[in-house]
């Protein structure tokens, strides 16, 4: 059973341990002082009852014939405190103060050579009791000062912590994302070096070994897919002078297979290094879908919503819509449907969808998803087509659609009517064309030649 997780932000954290010590110190600083002042107060209150006692003590027994005590001074007073009492009984004299508060009594007695005892009681004066009240309320105000000083000091220092984690986690995403330019340490930034900058630094350097890792394992793949075309053109060149028959069909479409294989491989190497480039030119997007799509199958309904403009790679975009269709035609059901909406392209299929896996991490090679598909194939179309779209400076997205009821058809300005592309279930891949040519993926136009 997990048990629930409560989340703070590190700034409310730093916050409530700042004010928390604060209050904790404060609160001690206070009881201290505190009781040092009520302990100076009653010191300085018996020695006051006493030095009175002992002035009154004087008159006393300096007076001829003696009279009543002087100064409101009592002689053997029956109200004595019994410790105070035990304390004469030695023959010493002795003060005492009985009750809490800030005006507590206080006593103070003398034996006397007779036998007799002189005492002196009152209460602390009003005035010291008025400093004690001042003390303890100036007391809670510095206190609270120091909890809300304190607070405001947690937010301040736990709020540039957390702007600096924040930024390091969004740079860290963005390299989760493939941008492995971002370097973290410079997202986060700041003047003030702390163990933020350590973690940014660690992170870079785990980026820069990843980097280092999956280049040195593109360059192997490719090297390898280059080796491999010359003895597979010869296996295919071979498998060309065999006798007609069975047997040599199934050779030339392995050994053709393989081929296609080596020359994918070698695609995706090409673009996994960010090699290749973009020769753009201005066409109109739904009559080159049109076109292309009817020349590559033409049992793929088009539906053409409204066109566009777009300066695009053609070459390019035409394998990307070979490969979609290809992957439809391969996993999904028919009817497969292509609709061309401004500067977006959808190719919709009727099958079981794509598989979670794929949805949650997109395209990955030799990932042919045979669970829940057809399972045929190497698992590299869908790589490709996504690595293009980047040099395209495109977005391709994947999502599969819920059964639904049928929507009315569409009707196309330059083919027959189609379903609508969210009538029922199956699997979509849209391809997001950019407004603009895709200059920063190294794309160069190139001039325009009629077909």
């Amino acid at each position: 059973m997990r048990r629930p997780a409560l989340r703070t932000g590190v700034r409310w954290k730093i916050s409530i341990a700042i004010a928390a010590v604060g209050a904790l110190i404060a609160f001690t600083l206070s009881l201290v002082v505190h009781n040092a002042a009520r302990v100076s107060m009653l010191e300085n209150s018996r020695d006051l009852q006493m030095s009175r006692l002992l002035l009154a003590q004087r008159i006393y027994e300096t007076t001829k014939p003696r009279t009543e005590p002087k100064l409101g001074s009592v002689l053997n007073d029956p109200e004595l405190p019994r410790p105070l009492r035990s304390l004469l009984a030695d023959g010493r004299q002795a003060t005492y103060v009985r009750g809490e508060g800030p005006a507590p009594d206080v006593w103070a007695a003398v034996p006397l050579g007779n036998g007799d005892v002189l005492s002196l009681h009152s209460r602390v004066p009003d005035r010291s009791a008025g400093i004690m009240k001042d003390l303890d309320r100036a007391l809670v105000i510095g206190s609270a000062s120091v909890v809300v000083g304190g607070c405001a000091l947690g937010v301040l220092i736990g709020g540039q912590l957390s702007r600096r984690l924040r930024k390091a986690a969004a740079a860290a995403g963005r390299v989760a994302q493939g941008n492995t330019d971002v370097r973290v340490r410079e997202a986060v930034g700041g003047v003030v070096r702390d163990e933020t900058d350590e973690l940014a630094r660690a992170v870079d350097a785990l980026t820069d070994a990843l980097n280092e890792r999956i280049e040195a394992e593109r360059r192997v793949t490719a090297d390898i897919a280059h080796e491999l075309r010359t003895p597979v053109t010869g296996l295919l060149t071979a498998a060309e002078l065999l006798p007609p028959g069975r047997p040599t069909e199934l050779v030339r479409d392995r050994a053709q297979a393989m081929r296609t294989l080596v020359e994918e491989v070698l695609e995706v190497a090409r673009l996994d290094g960010a090699s290749e480039r973009a020769e753009l030119q201005e066409i109109s997007l739904g009559e080159f879908v049109s076109r292309r799509v009817a020349a590559l199958d033409p049992a793929v309904g088009i539906s053409v919503v409204h066109g566009s403009w777009v300066s695009t790679d053609p070459r390019r975009l035409e394998r990307i819509l070979l490969n979609l269709l290809t992957n439809a035609a391969r996993h999904g059901g028919p009817p497969v449907e292509v609709a061309v909406e401004g500067r977006v392209v959808r190719v919709r299929d009727h099958g079981p969808g794509f598989p979670e896996a794929l949805l949650r991490e997109g395209p990955s090679r030799f990932r042919t998803g045979a669970r829940d598909r057809a399972g045929t194939g190497h698992g590299l179309g869908l790589t490709i087509a996504a690595g293009q779209a980047r040099v395209l400076g495109a977005r391709l997205t994947f999502r599969n659609v819920t059964p639904e009821a049928h929507a009315p058809p569409v009707a196309s300005p330059v083919s027959s009517p189609v379903s609508s592309p969210v009538s029922c279930g199956g699997a979509i891949a849209v391809l997001w064309l950019p407004e603009h040519a895709p200059t920063d993926t190294g794309g160069f136009p190139r001039p325009v030649f009629p077909d």
